[in-house]
């Protein structure tokens, strides 16, 4: 059973249509202690880093705890930058710290056009890394992208994406998984690496 966690930072629908499509059962854990039953976690979410927050305390220590008892945890856009130590749009409020590093604001350039937020389909660049995730995707596949902020490439990128500047768009650690874009928003390319999670699970 794959816990769906519900912070209140986004509607979760097209995330659970995605599960049901691939016959992946699911729940929403009402309380904490729900995670420790579960064979995966995934941690969704849209908008603005403050929203993590409602994470905090029970919630941090619950999926800490799972991911240490080796559960697989995939974070999606704003749930894969709680994955890292924090994010400069909200200072104050802790990431899981699960991987190193800040999330920072994208830089826009004018002259080519690029606005932020950056909304859209783009690729992905893979790097060298073996990983799971990604298995049986071309590089430069396409996904489907909303967001203002990113995670900065580190050794735990196994695919970056440029908007400007590049920054990890997939990130993978052990059985710890992030995705800047929406899977579930991505068609046959978001439905293969939910699959390849599902598989890791």
């Amino acid at each position: 059973m794959i816990a769906l966690i519900d912070y209140g930072a986004g509607n979760l629908t097209s995330v659970r249509k995605a599960l049901s499509a691939l016959g992946a059962p699911f729940a929403i854990p009402q309380t904490p202690a729900e995670c420790a039953a579960a064979t995966g976690l995934i941690v969704p979410g849209v908008g603005h880093f403050a929203a993590t927050a409602a994470l905090e305390g029970d919630w941090r220590r619950a999926i800490a705890a799972a991911v240490e008892a080796g559960t697989p945890l995939l974070g999606i856009c704003l749930g894969m930058q709680w994955l890292f130590d924090g994010s400069d749009e909200a200072p104050e409020v802790q990431g899981l710290g699960a991987l190193p590093g800040r999330i920072t604001r994208l830089q826009g350039r004018a002259a080519d056009r690029l606005k932020v937020p950056h909304v859209g389909w783009n690729s992905l660049d893979f790097t060298t890394r073996p990983n799971a995730l990604l298995a049986g995707l071309a590089a430069g596949s396409q996904v489907y992208f909303t967001h203002s902020y990113a995670a900065p490439i580190t050794g735990d990128c196994i695919a970056t994406t440029s908007h400007a500047d590049a920054f990890a768009s997939v990130v993978e650690r052990g059985r710890i998984f992030g995705v800047q874009f929406h899977p579930e928003k991505s068609s046959d390319v978001g439905l293969r690496i939910l699959r390849n999670f599902l598989a890791a699970c």
